[in-house]
């Protein structure tokens, strides 16, 4: 059943490699425990969680089972994300990540994520977002997939995050997919144009944006 959603989040993982996730886990640094939300099938940090304790959330059951069975994190909870947020002591975890989460939110819970993860991150949080609306629906009957709201670049610099811009220029893309074809040379020219976006995130398909507590 969710062969697709697996299929597809492996293809974009594979093409943003080593980019995405060697930039992800040097701003994770010298945390060595993260809480990662929303975690999803396959976690952005998988090549590297094996150094951390790394604590698993998300709504949907299926996507845990998975990723449990990949041994992604080292504990899992089953439940939902701002819920899991307000039971979790001031400052328990070095990191908190929400990648590829926030765009599932409304702008209100957004907000109120970002605040809640403030609160239980003891150096720094972490946000991996499109930069700006994205239309998606649901996924393999993962309604949870749906995007609700559009972050920008001055919506996180105003609330004191630094933003990196990810996975090259932001014209080449059609939603989630190259606006042409093939998609190889696509993919290939989105790679070399990252060089560009990294400092000039405004250009960028999507943002990695992060926060440094004290």
């Amino acid at each position: 059943m969710y062969k697709r959603q697996t299929a597809l989040y492996e293809k974009t993982l594979r093409r943003l490699i080593p980019f995405y996730e060697k930039e992800l886990e040097k701003t994770i640094g010298d945390c060595n425990t993260i809480l990662d939300l929303g975690c999803g099938v396959i976690s952005p940090i998988r090549h590297f969680s094996s150094r951390l304790y790394a604590v698993g959330v998300d709504c949907f059951l299926p996507a845990i089972k998975i990723s449990k069975m990949n041994g992604i994190h080292s504990d899992y909870i089953y439940t939902d994300i701002l819920n899991a947020l307000d039971s979790f002591l001031p400052e328990s975890f070095d990191c908190v990540i929400a990648l590829d989460l926030i765009e599932h939110l409304k702008k209100e819970e957004g907000y109120r994520l970002i605040k809640l993860m403030n609160k239980v991150a003891k150096k720094m949080i972490i946000i991996f977002t499109p930069n700006g609306y994205v239309s998606q629906d649901a996924l393999d009957n993962n309604p949870w997939q749906i995007h609700r709201s559009g972050w920008t670049i001055s919506e996180f610099n105003k609330i004191g995050f630094t933003v990196i811009g990810i996975s090259g220029i932001r014209f080449l893309y059609e939603g989630r997919a190259f606006k042409y074809k093939p998609t190889w040379f696509w993919a290939i020219l989105s790679d070399i144009t990252q060089i560009i976006v990294k400092n000039h995130p405004e250009y960028a398909f999507q943002l990695l944006c992060y926060k440094e507590k004290h």
